[in-house]
């Protein structure tokens, strides 16, 4: 079971001076802009343009006698829920969208609610398995082997794995119905981590979790259902299935590609403890990605400023923008290998990691 893996520990001196520039630029930056760390009015004014156009999609979709603008304006409600997750979920987990660490959590829990991932599961795989142990094996859920997709140098190869760099995005589009309907539950029951990690715990956190998934499958088949009984409930099903899939495979994309870039993975160290600091792990595993236009990596939420999100977690993605150049100064200062590259540069290296791990690459293990 995953709850008996022992806490890993990084070489703290290591990074000691590199912690200091970091939190030094933080606050000299924060203190020359006179702002703080949490979400801003601009922020809290997507988060509600985000749910009026989640809710107007959903709603509309439901007053349509044509089964072709049911399944766009459907396919519109998931795709709003999708940049809810990206630009307000992701936030509220590392409690820096509202100062109170429970309005973020009973934010997580209404605005999770159409995309029926539980935020509470969510918020130990990413924050508390996935930032601290970026890439290291049994650790690190995001890479966790699944027998079809090989990320991993470390995990058990099969023949059929030559042609994963054709067949992943396949496994990356069910990534978020097999959360909902399968690893959420796993997570509740313990299977994969203990569960005193949850912020809800026992019978208020079975009570929040049931809620949450009864509320989904309310909106996400019963109500529809009920309201366009013209429609067949098989389709409604299929419309749900397709939805999520392509939601599931923009995330998994633009995410996961952030740590197969740099395709360097580890194994927990037999005493414990790593050799380089947390700092640096980031660094050696992590990468920013850039797009042509601003204002699609305004709507992203960050997502393409991975390295800049795992050296500030506790800071709003609305500043990654401008604290990325700084990042990269120093990672210079410091002689440490920084990464930027394009969306089709990401796409690229993607493509050749998933080749490598294919081919049964094993050299060069950390």
């Amino acid at each position: 079971m995953r709850s008996e893996l022992r806490e890993l520990e990084y070489n703290s001196q290591q990074d000691k001076s590199l912690k200091k520039v970091l939190n030094d630029a933080l606050q000299e930056y924060l203190t020359a802009h006179q702002d703080h760390r949490y979400a801003d009015r601009g922020m809290k004014f997507k988060l509600a343009i985000l749910c009026l156009f989640c809710a107007a999609s959903y709603i509309t979709a439901l007053h349509q006698s044509s089964v072709i603008w049911f399944s766009l304006l459907y396919f519109c409600y998931i795709t709003f829920a999708l940049l809810l997750a990206i630009n307000v979920v992701h936030d509220a987990s590392h409690n820096v969208f509202f100062r109170s660490g429970r309005a973020n959590k009973w934010l997580n829990c209404l605005i999770t609610i159409p995309l029926g991932i539980d935020p509470d599961c969510w918020r130990v795989r990413h924050v508390i398995q996935h930032h601290p142990y970026t890439n290291v094996e049994y650790y690190d859920l995001d890479i966790d082997y699944n027998g079809v997709l090989r990320q991993t140098p470390f995990q058990v190869h099969y023949w059929f794995m030559r042609y994963q760099h054709y067949y992943w995005p396949i496994v990356a589009a069910m990534t978020f119905p097999a959360i909902v309907w399968c690893f959420d539950w796993q997570d509740r029951l313990g299977l994969k981590f203990n569960v005193k990690k949850f912020t809800s715990q026992g019978r208020n956190g079975w009570m929040v979790f049931l809620l949450a998934k009864s509320g989904h499958i309310l909106l996400a088949f019963i109500l529809p259902a009920w309201v366009c009984p013209q429609f067949n409930f098989s389709w409604i099903v299929l419309v749900y299935c397709l939805s999520q899939m392509s939601s599931s495979l923009i995330f998994v994309v633009l995410i996961l590609g952030s740590h197969w870039a740099k395709a360097t993975f580890y194994q927990a160290p037999e005493n414990g403890h790593f050799m380089h600091g947390r700092l640096q792990h980031a660094f050696n595993t992590t990468l920013n990605w850039h797009l042509k236009y601003g204002w699609l990596e305004y709507w992203l939420g960050g997502l393409n400023l991975h390295l800049t999100h795992h050296l500030y977690p506790g800071v709003s993605h609305r500043h990654y923008h401008k604290l990325t150049p700084i990042v990269a100064d120093i990672a210079q200062q410091f002689n440490i290998s920084y990464q930027a590259l394009s969306l089709i540069g990401l796409f690229k290296s993607q493509q050749e990691f998933l080749k490598k791990m294919g081919s049964n690459y094993r050299e060069n293990l950390s």
